[in-house]
């Protein structure tokens, strides 16, 4: 963020006064001031230097002949909205991309969790992240990843983080706090590694991220908020968001593309009565389509709005909650002098949607449409090639072995739709010739993990359920959160072959394959995450990914979103990493495969 500098403050003092004139002036808006909770007819704002100089009743005494007026027509005047928490790299894109793809829908600013590209790449990605943060026409504030990997011991990451990288990176321009502290285990058991790198967070004055999945609300919570998070956005329900902010936690409210937490703990404002100020939106994970077609914060404020929150309550939550809680209230999250002046205009707070942006007191949008140039960025050759596999795959490296040559007990991984845990099912299975085969008629299919950061050859094998499949198919990705190793679901082993190998040829992303034959591909060279093509681009990829599952009989919402966590290894109850089957209940391997009883 620009520093605020003496000179800009005596140009806002005199701006005030008269004594100089405004670059920008808006006039005859509708004043959504949410530090108050009000909503003030017939106000003017008058910009300079990036800033707002006066805000309220006539601002003719700011005009000058240079002075550039816009008539707002009575709208209302919106302070630009705030994501408390994502990761671009769910977006398929590019900070600059995402950038472009958001801001028309009202977004100004985001705090982001680069830690998909940390798991990489380590510490140069992150600071590829905070330098392209640095370039863009509006706020984006990044958090340093605290979990590379996530849950060490159970995972191959490409890269590994500790205190070392946090108290380097808590020194960086750009740097909002600490990523969200998914190694609960290892706060609660005291583990160095974790609390040293909270301690030097809370030495810089910096906001700890927190992710805390688990239903029991128990010692356990209790003994992880005395750790240092301040914040979590993986709750589900009422009373877990009622027992957060009881604890002084702010209950980050996530709708995403896949993500719909929002419904189930609102409730915790509007049935039983608790302060919205511990309450912040956010999207988590949004991928290319969801932003295109359907919209960023705006999108959330407005599922939001039709669920029963308040327009001003949902509002403040996107915007003035946000600011405060990272600490940057004095800069933005309202509209009041000498913040920026970020603002959207909007005909309708109910059906929000932007008709002019102004980011940084630049008008950059209006009527969905850009203003401004965006920065162009070129990546390193490393950052374009990342995936590394020891050789090409074939079908017998798909096979999984039996524990008995009869009936077996398979531990498999459940899908549950718009959610991100899994399920743990335990499925009697009969093998063949000593092996494991996929069931579609009761729709089991082979899940496999390849390590692609160090070529180092593992292959793990799994089952999941849920995805639907019915006809001979695959999809693969190397999106996995967090490690992001190359992950492929099928219905047959030579499907999944050739899933995997054509994935690795472009460099990673998101493939579906049916009846040997390529019918979805968004290829995300940059780290395996993203692409550096215009989120349109991107968008049309990605939505033959999702036409792709349906083709081969998935009826789940956004289930590359579900694919994609297959291996996050720190959500309950079932995963697969490069190491084993993982039951995240217990933090502990189990087998695949055993012995029915």
């Amino acid at each position: 963020m620009d520093s605020y500098q003496t000179n800009i403050s005596t140009d806002l003092v005199a701006c005030a006064m008269g004594r100089k004139h405004a670059e920008l002036v808006i006039k005859n808006g509708q004043w959504v001031c949410v530090q108050t909770g009000e909503i003030l007819p017939h106000t003017d704002i008058a910009i300079i230097s990036g800033r707002i100089a006066w805000i309220g009743g006539n601002a003719d005494h700011t005009i000058g002949p240079k002075t550039r007026i816009i008539d707002a027509e009575n709208q209302y005047l919106v302070p630009g909205l705030l994501d408390a928490h994502m990761h671009v790299e769910s977006g398929m894109v590019t900070v600059t991309e995402f950038v472009r793809a958001v801001v028309p829908h009202g977004t100004t600013g985001m705090f982001i969790d680069p830690h998909e590209i940390a798991n990489v790449f380590g510490l140069r990605g992150v600071r590829i992240m905070v330098d392209d943060a640095a370039k863009q026409p509006i706020h984006v504030f990044v958090q340093m990843p605290s979990c590379v990997p996530s849950a060490p011991g159970f995972e191959t990451p490409g890269a590994v983080l500790g205190p070392a990288e946090v108290t380097e990176a808590m020194t960086w321009p750009g740097i909002i706090g600490l990523g969200e502290m998914m190694n609960y285990p290892g706060v609660v058991a005291g583990d160095d590694k974790v609390h040293a790198e909270m301690a030097v967070t809370r030495s810089a004055h910096k906001v700890i991220g927190g992710h805390f999945p688990y239903p029991d609300l128990g010692n356990d919570f209790h003994a992880y908020l005395a750790g240092g998070p301040q914040d979590d956005h993986e709750g589900t329900t009422k009373e877990g968001a009622i027992a957060r902010a009881r604890q002084g936690m702010k209950v980050m409210m996530r709708y995403g593309s896949s993500w719909h937490d929002v419904v189930k703990q609102m409730k915790a404002i509007t049935e039983e009565g608790i302060s919205p100020r511990a309450f912040l939106l956010c999207t988590d994970d949004c991928h290319s389509e969801t932003l295109y077609n359907e919209g960023h914060m705006d999108r959330v404020l407005r599922h939001a709005i039709v669920e029963g929150l308040d327009p001003m309550t949902a509002i403040q939550l996107a915007t003035i909650n946000t600011a405060e809680h990272f600490g940057v209230a004095h800069e933005m999250g309202m509209l009041a002098p000498g913040r920026y002046a970020d603002i959207v205009m909007v005909k309708d707070l109910k059906d929000f949607k932007a008709q002019r942006v102004i980011a940084k007191g630049v008008e950059v949008i209006k009527d969905s449409q850009w203003l401004v140039d965006l920065p162009k960025i070129t990546y390193p050759d490393w950052a374009t090639h990342s995936v590394h596999l020891a050789k090409p795959l074939k079908a017998e490296d798909f096979g999984l072995k039996a524990a008995s040559g009869k009936e077996v007990t398979a531990n498999v991984i459940g899908i549950i739709e718009n959610q991100a845990p899994t399920k743990h099912l335990c499925i009697r299975m009969k093998p063949v010739d000593g092996f494991i085969h996929q069931d579609v008629e009761h729709d089991i299919a082979k899940i496999a993990l390849v390590e692609r950061h160090h070529a180092s050859g593992r292959i793990q094998m799994g089952l999941a359920s849920g995805f639907g499949f019915n006809v001979p198919c695959a999809v693969a990705t190397t999106m996995a959160h967090d490690s992001h190793q190359l992950i492929v679901v099928g219905t047959d082993d030579e499907n999944m072959v050739i899933a995997a190998n054509e994935l690795a040829k472009c460099g990673g992303g998101q493939i579906v394959v049916k009846e040997g034959k390529v019918i979805g591909l968004v290829d995300l060279p940059v780290g395996g995450l993203m692409s550096n093509e215009p989120v349109k681009v991107v968008a049309q990829k990605a939505a033959s990914v999702l036409a792709g599952f349906r083709q081969c009989g998935c009826k789940l919402n956004n289930p590359n979103m579900q694919l994609s966590l297959l291996g996050l290894v720190v959500i309950p109850e079932l995963r697969i990493s490069d190491l084993g089957l993982v039951d995240v209940t217990r933090f502990d391997f189990i087998p695949v495969t055993e012995p029915a009883d």
